[in-house]
């Protein structure tokens, strides 16, 4: 695994789940199911900067779908487990040799716009943790309009009236910074996991006690959700929109919701043009569960997994 990966001193689960993602694409891709649908993975161990293998079995294969697992090894411990669904994540109905099915698309007054009040060209890039050791890889502009909802005194707090709630919530901008870099299926893993969660969002004087911390996924699922368009004037092919909420909080396990958006341009370029949002395609959402740790148990753990 490549160090520059890192948490700390911990692969980001985002991007070992991307290498668990590309074996399978490489696996199916002399099939005619090569596209990611839904991946579910489990992270059973720490995984460490080094050598891994990882061993793909098909479950089952089907007319619309093949089933698959794929587990990350590491000297010979399973460190992550995955079950992956592929299928061909298109469009066009044609294509897939299914009949046309029901799609909910922008025309809809039920269907869901890119969450991101900001338009990119706007965005103002703000430093991330200085813990991702992957930072000087991407550049990041968070969208105020949604951080300013989880203000003590913004409408969204719940009080013993309430009906529910929306929790906390996040969204930014993300540009890879290499030129040559663009939006994949495999990336789309790594970005799912690209955001700042509940514990981070909320106020001092809700996490009194909470130190410097790190926040092992326990369990992730990723529905790919529509395939990427082709990098054209309204569509960027290195920059996603980010939206993510969180609502529970339990003794230090929560929860986290995210969605990856196409970009009509990368951070700071192009221009706001009319209607831009209603082309903007959701490709990607995801769930997870994670805990809290203090951030001394990463540094151990890292060490400990060099060390071996």
């Amino acid at each position: 695994m490549d160090g520059r990966s890192v948490f700390l001193s911990v692969p980001n689960g985002g991007y070992v789940l991307a290498l668990l993602v590309d074996a399978c694409i490489q696996h199916q891709s002399a099939t005619s199911h090569r596209d990611p649908i839904h991946v579910t993975a489990h992270y059973l161990r720490t995984s460490a900067p080094s050598p891994f293998e990882i061993r793909v079995h098909v479950l089952k294969s089907g007319r619309g779908f093949t089933n698959l697992t794929a587990e990350l090894y590491q000297r010979g411990v399973l460190k992550i487990t995955t079950h992956q669904i592929f299928g061909t994540n298109s469009n066009s109905p044609s294509s897939s040799g299914h009949p046309p099915g029901l799609t909910l698309a922008p025309t809809s007054s039920y269907a869901r716009r890119i969450p991101l009040y900001t338009h990119p060209s706007n965005g103002v890039v703000r430093p991330g943790r200085s813990v991702w050791k992957f930072q000087p890889y991407i550049a990041l502009a968070p969208d105020p309009n949604i951080l300013e909802k989880n203000a003590p005194g913004h409408p969204n707090r719940t009080n013993a009236a309430s009906v529910g709630g929306e929790g906390l919530e996040w969204g930014a901008w993300l540009t890879f910074q290499d030129k040559r870099d663009e939006v994949t299926p495999t990336s789309l893993a790594f970005l799912v996991d690209i955001f700042t969660n509940l514990p981070g969002l909320m106020p001092p004087s809700e996490r009194p006690g909470l130190g410097l911390s790190w926040f092992p996924t326990i369990a992730l699922a990723v529905e790919f959700k529509a395939p990427i368009p082709q990098p054209s004037p309204a569509h960027a092919k290195r920059t996603v929109g980010l939206y993510s909420s969180g609502k529970f909080l339990n003794d230090g396990r929560h929860d986290a919701y995210v969605e990856v958006w196409t970009a009509p341009c990368d951070i700071g370029e192009g221009r706001e043009v009319t209607g831009w949002r209603e082309k903007q395609v959701c490709v990607a959402i995801a769930t997870q569960m994670a805990s809290i740790t203090p951030m001394e148990i990463n540094m151990k753990r890292g060490e400990s997994e060099v060390k071996l």
